[in-house]
């Protein structure tokens, strides 16, 4: 196959092969060959592609021109990596691999109680009409031209930064800021590290950038040391962390752990993502990475959760050579997120009223994982301590514990979507503890509970 491959870039080149012109090796060529020799069929659906280094060796180029290559290709959905058992070309008539997101959410509506869908209680979040008014009077022209994110918020933002950051912007909510930040500083191909479990739109993100996943157990401080520096030894590309409320263990990183992680990475070339999601809904202090590693960190800090899923705004600060990439490549697509809306979150950020409504809602979504976790505790069902809107708990048997719950109308998420590795046979459930009303907060806990400790009809033991 490589024969054919480099035969075929060969005849590519404009030049005549006679002429001693050098020839058009770039990943943009080399993607395009590629492509053209999967549809002719020269390259079969489901083959098994050369290696980034043994194609690169033949060709004459560096690895990360045929990792650009691929990137492309994968990026048009013409091939797949599939971790290390190497890169393959996508089978036309295979349907495509089922997003973990997707498992989450099959039975979103279906229930009087759903607790699977890890989004904030609408009663606890700011009112935004009488911020619409104030912002609905205000100059709203702008230009193709101005800066993409208001300069009085960017001056907002930047002083409640957790590390001096060398530039900032706004997108599209968490995940978008995930997506653009992937693109630019992960390859096909790269290692990345994360936390297991994990959120499950995060490692469908990842699938699709074509990065091989090294998931890395959390203690209550979070990121587990040892598993951290024996996933460093595979040389990862990025380190992506929820410093807190984590998804969808809720636990937080402690100033210790994140000092003692920073030590690890300090002499190795890992661009640190963080994606604090939770926000001022959570009751953990805010710890950083970028206090110690601010020039090779990005930090995420979404409102959706806070302030409102419907503002899709996002803050990303950090490394300036990413923020600034990311803005140049955003100017080819979207361009910049609505300035309306970011007048709206400068106005939610400034108006007093609306510190009081996060403090409320930090308390009773406080209260609410306390009396459901006490009567998880006094069961013996194990859970991490934690914060934020959402509790990880054992359970017995996964399908059993959410059938339990189905025939009393509460829907949960199953925690398999969540696991990163197949070690750990322990099975889970996510629950969204935020959304339970507080008039049937004592019922259902007693549900969460009798699921939980719901076995299989053939198992006979817990």
């Amino acid at each position: 196959m490589i024969t054919a491959i480099v035969q075929a870039i060969d005849s590519n080149s404009v030049a005549a092969p006679a002429s001693g012109a050098p020839t058009d090796r770039s990943a943009r060529t080399i993607a395009a060959v590629i492509g053209r020799l999967i549809t002719a069929g020269t390259i079969e659906s489901g083959a098994k592609l050369p290696t980034v280094r043994q194609l690169s060796k033949q060709l004459g180029v560096s690895p990360t021109t045929v990792s650009e290559a691929w990137r492309g290709l994968a990026a048009a959905g013409a091939i797949e990596t599939r971790g290390r058992n190497g890169t393959f070309v996508r089978s036309s008539g295979m349907p495509g691999t089922q997003l973990r997101y997707r498992r989450i959410s099959a039975g979103s509506g279906q229930y009087e109680l759903d607790l699977s869908s890890g989004i904030p209680d609408v009663e606890l979040l700011p009112v935004l009409g009488p911020i619409v008014a104030r912002v609905s009077r205000q100059s709203l022209t702008s230009s193709y031209l101005d800066n993409p994110v208001l300069p009085e918020l960017a001056e907002r933002l930047a002083a409640d930064w957790p590390f001096e950051t060398e530039s900032l912007t706004v997108v599209d909510g968490a995940l978008d800021a995930l997506d653009r930040v992937g693109q630019i500083v992960l390859r096909l191909g790269d290692r990345v590290v994360v936390e297991d479990p994990c959120f499950p739109p995060m490692l469908d993100l990842l699938d699709r950038l074509g990065c091989e996943v090294i998931g890395v157990p959390l203690d209550d401080d979070g990121i587990e040391l040892d598993g951290l520096r024996a996933a460093l030894e595979l040389d990862p590309a990025a380190l992506i962390v929820q410093p807190r409320a984590q998804n969808p263990s809720s636990r937080a990183m402690s100033r210790r752990r994140a000092a003692a992680i920073a030590k690890l990475l300090a002499e190795r070339r890992v661009t640190v993502i963080e994606d604090d999601h939770a926000n001022d809904i959570s009751s953990a202090p805010l710890v950083s990475l970028g206090s110690h590693l601010p020039e090779r960190t990005i930090h995420i800090r979404s409102f959706s959760k806070s302030h409102g899923p419907d503002l899709r705004l996002a803050a990303v600060g950090g490394a300036g050579e990413i923020v600034q990439s990311l803005n140049t490549r955003r100017m080819l697509g979207p361009g910049w997120s609505s300035r309306i809306l970011q007048a709206v979150l400068l106005e939610l950020l400034d108006d007093p009223g609306t510190a009081e409504v996060l403090e409320h809602a930090r308390s009773v979504y406080a209260a609410r994982r306390r009396l459901i976790s006490t009567r998880l505790t006094d069961a013996g069902i194990e859970h991490p301590n934690g914060d934020g809107i959402n509790l990880w708990m054992t359970v017995d048997n996964e399908q059993s514990a959410l059938l339990s719950l189905a025939s009393r109308g509460i829907g949960a998420a199953p925690g398999t979507p969540f696991i990163v590795s197949a070690a750990s046979d322990v099975a889970h459930l996510r629950v969204t503890a935020g959304l339970v009303p507080d008039a049937r907060l004592g019922e259902i806990a007693d549900r969460l509970v009798e699921a939980a400790l719901t076995e299989h009809a053939n198992s006979g033991q817990r």
